[in-house]
């Protein structure tokens, strides 16, 4: 009989301790409390700082690529997870790797929240609205392609932080406009700031934007048992067709990629897109089939890309 966590032994959940990271580390923690009927004090939130996280690296918005991007927000919280430090650890899925380390599954996933980036200006409610030459601030490669495709004329700048952070920094003139993810803004209860919707159609998001990713241990019993009440089965097919697409492209954090895979019914509709980084080049695709084929299809559509942009398209990286 699995052993249900107590106060006396509570299972510990990982998490950095950003606002974005603890919210979705309490909403874990809160599902869990309802699913097993458990008190607040069966669990322990551990909190764990990862490279990502190292003030000195983000207040001299240093581009992600410089410090290393793979495992950036994940490596040590799941290095606690392998010494037995925490449980399971929560992460924003589209931080993670498409391979986890030996000993370690990635195979829950809470039902997904807006996939779609937000604009943050003060001033303006569209891209296209920005005077010629304004400089705009994100340190997503994926964004500022996307953005130097369609507004070769921005100025961009590397640009990190918080929701608070940014408007700070907006309001200082360091830019005159930003960008987050829209689960970014719902889940910490943020969405009062200036922040505009932009439609896939307009920017595709990140690779499993939107969806919170719970890791455990592949032997933890305890663990899979209670995970498997939270794992939500259609955010689980997106996800997983979106990072088979991320992984025939071996891309990463440094990569600007980006894929929404979106159901209807028992088939699925899936959009791509590669990019150079500077905007100069870029590559979309669609796909439909069978939802449970979104493995399969996720791969199929990043090889059309592939062979659509030809021979040395990444040969950048």
């Amino acid at each position: 009989m699995t052993e249900i966590p107590s106060a006396d032994a509570p299972l510990k959940i990982g998490t950095r301790g950003s606002p974005l990271a603890l919210a979705q580390a309490y909403e874990t923690r809160s599902r869990l409390m309802v699913a097993f009927d458990l008190p607040e004090e069966a669990f322990d939130i551990v909190v764990i700082k990862t490279t990502g996280d190292d003030r000195s690296l983000i207040d001299a918005d240093r581009p992600l690529k410089e410090i290393g991007n793979k495992g950036l927000f994940t490596k040590e919280i799941e290095e606690a997870m392998l010494r037995g430090d925490i449980d399971i650890a929560v992460h924003s899925t589209k931080d993670m790797p498409t391979v986890q380390p030996d000993g370690l599954e990635l195979t829950c996933f809470l039902p997904r929240e807006d996939t779609r980036d937000a604009f943050i200006c003060p001033s303006v409610d569209s891209i296209h609205d920005l005077p010629k030459g304004a400089t705009v601030g994100t340190s997503s490669l994926r964004r500022r392609a996307q953005l130097m495709t369609v507004r070769p004329d921005l100025n961009i700048v590397e640009f990190r932080g918080n929701l608070q952070t940014r408007l700070k920094k907006l309001e200082d003139g360091v830019a005159a406009a930003t960008f987050l993810a829209m689960a970014g803004l719902s889940r910490p209860n943020m969405t009062e700031g200036p922040a505009t919707p932009i439609a896939p159609e307009d920017m595709l998001p990140a690779v499993a934007q939107g969806a919170i990713g719970i890791e455990r241990r592949s032997n933890d019993a305890r663990a899979k048992t209670m995970l498997d009440a939270l794992h939500d089965a259609d955010t689980g097919i997106r996800v997983t067709a979106e990072r088979a697409f991320l992984a025939e492209l071996d891309g990463s954090c440094e990569t600007p990629i980006a894929a929404l895979a979106e159901l209807d019914g028992d088939q699925m509709r899936m959009r791509g897109e590669i990019l150079r980084p500077d905007g100069s080049k870029s590559y979309a695709g669609e796909i439909n089939g069978p939802a449970a084929e979104g493995n399969t299809l996720g791969r199929k559509l990043a090889q059309d890309l592939i062979a659509q942009a030809g021979p040395g398209f990444f040969d950048w990286r």
